[in-house]
């Protein structure tokens, strides 16, 4: 069994006076999808924001492969190699597609040693490299988006919500780079999509009310219709 990467326990975090999340601990394996369902509110954006250091938890402790990361400022957890790709894909849009890659390196070169995973993934990014950011498609925005948490090596990846407003045949696309993505690295996906997140995540954990309140193995997920209808509201 894959050793544990991330360890998420009994977190706490606020937003101004309001307690956004009351005890969510996760765990989430090396090498594997790890999918983070709940309707909307549950706390998801919350817990990867309280990961990264953007929404320090003020009770619980985060660990990436044993060590304590919370308290941390997000740059210093971003070095540790932890790469997060954020709601609304958040790209420079006056800056081509080859500076917002340039601006995701931690070292020299980094762009030049993983152009070639980038492309094969995303070959749209290819043909607009020179394109501002601002001009590409809601698709190819959130193909760029992600291929920055790609250009640094990072062991761990948080994604969210990577196939809001998108058309189908674009989420497949997607789908099918987070599939080769997840062959050299660990990713924790949150995603409304349920069809989606059912066919690409090995374990999932479910938020409510900014708890944790099940987890398990998204096989057995999918034939539990009582769970899903009572947590998700999905068919």
């Amino acid at each position: 069994m894959s050793e544990i990467l991330l360890d998420v326990d009994s977190i706490h975090t606020y937003i101004g006076q309001f307690h956004i999340l009351e005890g969510v601990s996760l765990r989430v394996r090396s090498g594997s999808i790890t999918a983070l369902l709940g309707r909307n509110g549950a706390g998801k954006t919350t817990t990867l924001r309280s990961i990264m250091g953007l929404n320090p938890p003020r009770q619980g402790s985060i660990r990436l492969a044993g060590e304590v990361i919370n308290g941390r400022p997000a740059y210093d957890i971003a070095r540790l190699g932890v790469g997060y790709v954020p709601e609304h894909r958040a790209i420079f849009r006056d800056l081509t597609v080859e500076e917002n890659l340039r601006l995701a390196e931690r070292k020299r070169g980094d762009l030049a040693r993983r152009s070639d995973l980038i492309m094969s993934l995303f070959p749209d990014l290819k043909r607009f490299y020179r394109h501002p950011g601002g001009k590409l498609s809601g698709g190819q925005q959130q193909m760029l988006a992600i291929a920055r948490a790609l250009v640094a090596e990072n062991r761990l990846l948080l994604i969210d919500e990577p196939s809001e407003g998108l058309a189908p045949i674009i989420v497949e696309q997607i789908m099918a780079a987070l599939r080769q993505m997840a062959t050299e690295t660990t990713i924790l996906l949150v995603e409304q999509n349920f069809a989606m997140a059912a066919q690409l995540a090995d374990e999932y954990y479910i938020l409510d009310d900014g708890r944790s309140v099940q987890h398990g193995k998204m096989a057995d997920l999918v034939h539990d219709q009582a769970t899903i209808n009572r947590y998700l509201g999905a068919g």
